[in-house]
């Protein structure tokens, strides 16, 4: 099957589809039930009155989170072969993008976080892009737009606006414009929003808007570790495309140090932001699933020995699909 995906061949796109139903197989045996979506955070509902929480039903719910996601998938595989992150055209970033996203039952139905993986991704194109760039001021600014559109749908995702002073840091010299031009956009969005809040003489509930940054990191969690097996397979794998990485890493282009270095902040963040909900959803941990998916896709385009990363994708894509039914 990775041999398959290693090449950059229109058949891919057919067989990309095909294993996104394999690995959905399970939820559709064994529908979830009561499944609602948000599609935006409260305090934009105000602005945006979206009755969507239960126009869906579970079977709509799941088709349409399953189209989302390969609409994500082929639009992330562009990107990287785009910026040329592997060395070479492949569809292993589609691959692995869609295998991630079928890792738990929470990712494969609609949430606020699959939404917003595609401003992500577009965020990730940009920055990457920005490397060649003489000018950048207008690419933050776009990227604070970016984010603040994303506060609105998923509130966690605030948290990339550290993202923004990263990315200047590791591909930019200094230029405090830059810096200033994403707080601007970010600040755009919301002041619109503020503004129409003011309209509605509703400006305190404004503030509460800002609450959840007050939230302290939470200590305890309340994990049943069986439902996380499916991870197990993971762990190699990442394990795998770190070394694979490490060995290669310098004698990379400068371009591409840079870019796996961004890649891995935008993870970290992506990771620790999920302390912002309350309820602390499964389903925040998509964000990780560009940053993921790229180190995934190094591994398996530079293993040699095809008995062993085919072997390893099997293991993984029979684990997805029995903790799915069991």
């Amino acid at each position: 099957m990775i041999n398959f995906f290693r090449t950059l061949n229109p058949l891919n796109l057919f067989l990309l589809v095909i294993v996104a139903m394999i690995l959905r197989i399970g939820v559709f045996i064994e529908l979830p039930a009561n499944l609602s979506f948000e599609f935006i955070e409260p305090f934009a509902k105000l602005l945006i009155a979206i009755p969507l929480e239960n126009s869906f039903t579970t079977e709509e719910n799941i088709l349409i989170a399953f189209v989302i996601s390969v609409i994500q998938a082929m639009l992330f595989n562009r990107i990287i072969n785009k910026h040329n992150l592997l060395g070479k055209p492949t569809f292993l970033p589609g691959l692995m993008y869609i295998t991630s996203s079928c890792l738990l039952v929470p990712f494969l139905v609609l949430s606020p976080a699959l939404i917003c993986n595609f401003l992500l991704i577009w965020m990730i194109d940009l920055f990457l892009g920005i490397y060649k760039q003489g000018y950048a001021m207008s690419i933050m600014y776009d990227c604070g737009i970016i984010i603040g559109v994303g506060t609105i749908i998923y509130f966690p995702f605030i948290a990339m606006l550290l993202t923004l002073w990263i990315c200047l840091l590791i591909f930019r010299a200094f230029n405090w414009r830059e810096w200033v031009a994403g707080i601007l956009g970010f600040a755009t969005v919301f002041f619109f929003i503020a503004v129409f809040y003011y309209w509605n003489n509703s400006l305190t509930k404004f503030y509460n808007i800002w609450l959840p940054l007050t939230s302290r990191f939470p200590t305890k969690f309340d994990i049943n570790i069986y439902d996380y097996l499916v991870l197990i397979p993971i762990i190699p794998i990442v394990i795998l495309g770190v070394y694979h990485l490490r060995g290669k890493f310098f004698r990379s282009f400068v371009q591409v140090r840079k870019s796996f270095q961004l890649l891995f902040f935008i993870f970290l963040i992506a990771v620790v932001s999920f302390y912002l909900k309350s309820d602390h959803p499964i389903y925040h941990f998509l964000l990780c699933i560009p940053s993921g998916a790229v180190l995934m896709a190094y591994y398996f385009l530079n293993a040699s020995k095809r008995w062993f990363y085919e072997g390893l994708f099997v293991i993984l894509t029979g684990s997805i699909i029995y903790f799915q039914v069991y």
